[in-house]
């Protein structure tokens, strides 16, 4: 059989060099060549054992040390724990039970106490560590992620995924002083050295205008003032993942993608889908410098944990998607950067070249490494493998792994793990340069919009649409093309997304089962008693009516509960809702499921509507999606509200 790469090539030869007149036929070719690479792999492997009942995997994801370097606290994000490890022995001396999805963690800087953020509970657990018992919890934003204490031990900053925001929080009296505005999808937080600048970074691009390339920002945070005082723009950039700041305070460093959403995704052997890359900021770049960790033929997935040695000699930066950590001689970087910019007067984070001048190592570590950790003398990095619940631990100085820390997850791998392990792997697209959870960050959505090639070049613009709970939401894609989710996940990837022989039989089954299984992230507009204000009743209303306020009766089929019916409000029809674009095959769309919308902004198959209020304000004009033009600006938001609940 052939090889992932060695498929590819023969079928870009195969079109390359075929005269016009049998351009079909290599392609038609190509396609059953595909099918029935898929055929012939269709033999399950041996299951593998099943974990035993009640056991549950760890997925450790981020960490950090005592003061005396003597425990390792680690953040099991699936076992909703933490864990502490002897780092003489290895071993794993206590267990502490937190809320739902733990995602973060600092300690105080006396190091008397421990705080972990629970992302699906939206609190803090303030754990003791000398007891290693969880004392007090504090209340948050949406789905807290990263945090940080300031230098005093008084405050708290937690950045908030869901609400887009950094809660500013008093230590001593538990309580939210304020929230802080920040890019959307608020995530992962550093404390300058010297204490004065809190740096956050955010997973999803903020709101712009339709088709324009995406632009984040590194929002800083004046401890002093407890205020927003900067806000780093970063072009075309999408998904910002860890940042870090050098000793000295000079340098500072954020992993993060810049996808190439704008051009039709047929360009996949010339050189990216997404640019794996770094900024650079600080006095040692004087302001802001994009990067490339990628090569020439093959790409580092997942830019996602940093962290900078204490005498700033080197840098490391695990590839969650290829299962490595990459080396950065900091010293040849920052030559190379004034180098480069200071004679070609342009960027260099396009140039495939470029990371051979200061890459000096990429280091195999466990399956989709998160967060990093240097020891306290820099000579031992700590990396969290997230899908393997192990630590790797690796010497800085020979540039590789010495030893792995068993964090004492389940010996079995079930359907739903290997299933997980594929979906975040950029191990099955050609030359490895993404996979499912590019696009589907930790298995949500990314906020952009794509050119996918199945539908024609430049044609039928695609939103990305949640994955959260979608048995039930068939038939997929916007146009209601893919009845079933192996349909969606098959060949179809392969083909046109990877360009290289993708899952097998077994694989593919086990990829859906994990899709499949992605629950709903707890909503939090609707009330704990389950009943809905005044304003959410309201909107209740508006959105099951029949009548015009005139009396007269809707069309059946222009009521908004006849398209977004039943359990997960979609019919499961397509229908032309009159938001069709020149760029579109055809106006008709699938309904999408509503429930948890208020998560997935932007709105309409092809993300032209920023918010849900654009929805009927800018693209409902004739009211073909709904009614809505006799609602007063009034009502309009209380039926926003009442969506926000589902």
């Amino acid at each position: 059989m052939l090889g992932r790469s060695d498929y590819v090539r023969k079928i870009t030869w195969m079109v390359r060099s075929a005269p016009i007149a049998s351009l079909i036929s290599a392609l038609l070719l190509a396609l059953i060549f595909g099918l029935i690479l898929v055929t012939t792999a269709a033999t399950p492997p041996a299951k593998q054992d099943e974990p035993t009942t009640g056991d549950r995997y760890l997925s450790p994801i981020e960490m950090a040390l005592s003061p005396d370097g003597r425990l390792l606290y680690v953040v099991c994000q699936a076992g909703d724990e933490l864990r502490a490890v002897d780092i003489q022995s290895g071993k794993v001396v206590s267990t502490v039970p937190v809320g739902h999805v733990p995602s973060g963690i600092a300690l105080s800087r006396d190091g008397r106490q421990i705080y972990v953020t629970n992302a699906w509970s939206d609190t803090v657990s303030v754990i003791d560590a000398a007891t290693l018992k969880v004392v007090r919890t504090l209340p948050t934003g949406f789905e807290p992620t990263g945090i940080v204490s300031d230098h005093s031990g008084e405050t708290l900053y937690v950045a908030n995924r869901l609400s887009s925001d950094i809660s500013v929080i008093d230590v001593n009296t538990g309580q939210e002083i304020k929230r802080l505005l920040a890019g959307r999808g608020a995530s992962y937080l550093a404390l300058s050295a010297d204490g004065k600048f809190v740096y956050g970074t955010h997973i999803y691009p903020n709101a712009g205008a339709f088709r324009t390339p995406p632009n984040s920002e590194i929002t800083v945070i004046d401890t002093a003032r407890q205020a927003v005082v900067e806000r780093k723009r970063l072009h075309n950039v999408a998904g910002v993942f860890h940042v870090a700041l050098s000793a000295d305070g000079k340098l500072g460093v954020a992993a993060q993608l810049r996808p190439k959403n704008l051009v039709p995704l047929a360009h996949v052997e010339h050189g990216w889908v997404f640019g794996d890359s770094l900024t650079l900021f600080g006095d040692d770049v004087g302001g802001t410098v994009q990067v490339p960790i990628d090569e020439l033929e093959r790409y580092y997935a997942l830019p996602w944990g940093v962290a900078i040695t204490p005498d700033k000699s080197k840098m490391f930066v695990t590839t969650a998607g290829s299962e490595s950590v990459t080396v950065i001689d900091v010293r040849k970087l920052l030559d190379f950067t004034r180098n480069y910019t200071h004679t070609r007067k342009q960027s260099f984070v396009n140039d495939l070249s470029a990371a051979a001048n200061y890459v000096t190592a990429r280091i195999s570590v466990g399956r989709n490494p998160r967060g990093t950790l240097l020891s306290q003398d820099g000579k031992r990095l700590y990396v969290a493998n997230r899908l393997d619940d192990n630590i790797s631990v690796i010497d800085t100085s020979a540039e590789k792994v010495t030893s792995t820390i068993d964090l004492g997850g389940p010996k079995t791998v079930n359907a739903l793990r290997r299933g997980e392990q594929l979906f975040f792997t950029a191990d099955y697209a050609f030359q490895g340069q993404f996979g499912c959870a590019n696009c589907h960050l930790d298995a949500t959505i990314d906020g952009l919009q794509w050119d996918l090639e199945p539908d024609g070049f430049g044609k039928d613009i695609v939103d990305n649409r949640s994955l959260e709970d979608l048995a039930g939401t068939e038939p997929f894609k916007w146009n209601g093309g893919n009845p079933d989710m192996p349909t969606e996940c098959g060949p179809r990837t392969e083909m046109y997304f990877y360009r290289s022989q993708s899952y097998n039989a077994q694989e593919l089954s086990d990829l859906v089962s994990f899709v499949y299984s992605l629950p709903y992230r707890p909503n939090r507009y609707r009330l704990a008693n389950g009943e809905l204000t005044p304003a959410q009743e309201r909107g209740k209303a508006i959105f099951e009516r029949t009548k015009y306020k005139n009396g007269n009766p809707i069309p059946e089929k222009n009521r908004c509960a006849y398209c977004h019916s039943g359990p997960k409000y979609t019919n499961q029809r397509q229908i032309d809702v009159g938001t069709g674009k020149p760029t579109d095959r055809s106006p008709v769309i699938d309904v999408p499921q509503l429930p948890n919308v208020v998560y997935s902004a932007p709105y309409l198959h092809d993300g032209s509507a920023r918010s849900l209020e654009e929805i009927w304000t800018v693209f409902n004009a004739k009211d073909t999606h709904g009614v809505s033009n006799d609602l007063r600006k009034e009502e309009l938001n209380d039926l926003v509200e009442y969506l926000k609940t589902l």
